[in-house]
């Protein structure tokens, strides 16, 4: 199991969730592979912590569904399926609307304006070619609803499957595919809709926003695995 000896350690964090946060971060880019044994003595002695912390971390992981623990066994990351980006975005896609139908009624001028901010930014990052960038900026904007929305439950879902997703185009992608213009006219239509307060155009838009991504990764996922069958 390889595990970095150097990595930036997070300050004023207990044992476990300096040891839940880095694991984390190691399942999501992939320096833990899917299927990847996972050993807490090994862990332990590379976070510089004790073994019950990792073993409290790993359980968290269990329940965020990125570890597989069979007691008396071993304990493994979770496996990923190309398929399960379908479920993923789907679900995403459905949430965000929510938040988006919600957030049209009370959204703040501020945010609206922050929104745009970020939307300027990411079609910058689209124009000059920096998907990483983009990728964050993205997120970012997408966050401000779910936070306008005021829904706790909305808000722990989505970030759950954030976090898969992001590790999903870590697994499957050597680097993230670039976003489309399509994305930030689809940011700004939003917008629109908040500045009109039309919740319902509001949602519709941030539906789409989710769906037409989830189904341009799936194509290319199954364009390069065809091609990879083939050689």
């Amino acid at each position: 199991m390889p595990i970095p000896k150097s990595y930036s350690s997070p300050v004023r964090m207990t044992a476990k969730e300096r040891a839940f946060s880095q694991i984390q971060r190691w399942i999501i880019d992939g320096t833990l592979q899917p299927g990847e044994k996972l050993v807490d003595a090994e862990l332990a002695e590379a976070l510089g912590v004790s073994r019950t912390p990792v073993r409290e971390a790993l359980q968290l992981l269990e329940v965020q569904g990125l570890v597989e623990m069979h007691p008396g066994r071993d304990t493994r990351v979770q496996t990923v399926e190309k398929d399960d980006i379908l479920k993923m975005y789907a679900t995403l896609a459905a949430l965000h609307s929510l938040a988006a139908e919600t957030a049209a009624t009370h959204i703040s001028a501020e945010q609206i304006e922050q929104l745009k901010g970020l939307n300027a930014d990411f079609a910058a990052a689209i124009k000059q070619g920096q998907p990483y960038q983009a990728m964050e900026l993205d997120e970012q904007f997408h966050n401000l609803i779910v936070d306008a929305s005021d829904n706790a439950y909305v808000a722990s879902f989505s970030a759950s499957l954030q976090i898969h997703i992001r590790r999903f185009k870590y697994v499957f992608l050597a680097q993230p595919v670039s976003a489309t213009a399509a994305s930030a006219e689809e940011h700004a239509r939003i917008i629109e809709a908040f500045e009109k307060k039309d919740a319902a155009l509001a949602a519709s838009v941030m539906k789409k926003n989710l769906l037409r991504p989830m189904n341009e990764l799936y194509a290319f996922i199954q364009n390069h695995s065809e091609g990879d069958d083939s050689k």
